[in-house]
């Protein structure tokens, strides 16, 4: 697999890698051996890179990573912070942030984690001095070998890339979500700060599956939070309309190379955006894993098939939601 530098983190990783938030919760139940059977499928198949978070089944998916982890060597493993308590500024402080470390490393079973992410933290947090300055010392203390942060607005991004030790933005970047191209992608490259792109498939919107008849059990957020009930509403497909993303992918279906899916296809269209360090799609199955990972193998999309993605973007889902996020 391709393998592209993680920003400040100094590390290299493949460009596509794993997105864990399935494994622990929210997506619909997934037995302990299936989500092993999935993480195993993806780093056999050629994934370094595995996203997860304290919050993610309330550290279940953070211990199944850790279960792996123990058995292959070469992986990076990225984790958020800061979900667990009510979304107020006062509550990210360096006693909380120890609290949150000490949990996630005993749960993946190791003395210094890779990349804590803040985890779509209130606006204001992004630039208070005392939130860095306490991150810059958990690296000093060697609990931490990098941090950055996982945003929901493209102002928020550009706060935190502006920030000299932040390694990584990870944001919502997708064939539906293409604000990030116009400020965030160029300063990131400008500053050496990683992307990492998640909710690529827009929530399974992009996978081409998905019809007016399609639905979600209770405890899937495709179901509970389509109008933000739960968290942000950008989260659950990318905050587009379903039927309007339904739309979208019948006009971008005649666009997809010979033999490729409409996830292969959406996830091949992230990679080729300059400035994209990682994409990190979840999956339920091996068979996912290896649908995604062969996006990684495809030739980059020839500019017609780019221009269509933009007109059908400019078209049906900027009205909806560029000014948004």
């Amino acid at each position: 697999m391709e393998m592209r530098r993680l920003g400040r983190t100094g590390r290299d990783v493949g460009v596509v890698g794993l997105g864990a938030w399935q494994l622990g919760a929210d997506w619909g139940s997934v037995d302990e051996s299936d989500a092993l059977a999935v993480l195993r499928a993806a780093i056999e198949g050629g994934v370094t890179f595995i996203d997860t978070a304290d919050v993610y089944g309330d550290g279940r998916s953070e211990r199944l990573v850790g279960q792996v982890l123990k058995s292959y060597d070469g992986l990076t493993v990225a984790t958020k912070m800061g979900r667990r308590v009510d979304q107020v500024p006062e509550n990210y402080t360096a006693e909380n942030f120890r609290a949150w470390n000490d949990r996630s490393r005993q749960n993946l079973g190791v003395d210094t984690i890779d990349l804590v992410q803040l985890h779509c933290p209130p606006t204001p947090v992004y630039s208070n001095d005392a939130v860095f300055d306490a991150l810059d010392a958990m690296v000093d203390e060697g609990r931490i070998a990098a941090y950055g942060v996982s945003v929901e607005t493209c102002a928020e991004a550009l706060t935190a890339i502006a920030r000299p030790n932040v390694a990584t933005v990870q944001i919502i970047l997708n064939a539906f979500r293409l604000k990030p191209l116009d400020e965030v992608l160029p300063a990131a490259r400008e500053a050496g700060v990683g992307i990492i792109a998640r909710v690529p498939l827009a929530s399974g919107l992009l996978s081409g599956k998905y019809d007016e008849h399609t639905t979600f059990g209770p405890d899937d957020h495709r179901t509970y939070n389509r109008h933000g009930e739960a968290f942000d509403v950008g989260e659950t497909f990318s905050g587009v309309p379903f039927e309007t993303g339904l739309e979208a992918v019948r006009r971008l279906m005649p666009w997809l190379p010979a033999g490729t899916t409409m996830a292969q296809f959406a996830l091949r269209w992230i990679l080729d955006q300059p400035g994209v360090s990682v994409v990190i799609p979840g999956a339920r199955n091996p068979q996912q894993v290896a649908g995604n990972v062969s996006a990684a193998d495809l030739d980059p999309l020839t500019p017609d098939r780019l221009d269509a993605v933009r007109q059908t973007y400019d078209e049906l889902i900027r009205p909806e939601i560029h000014d948004r996020w």
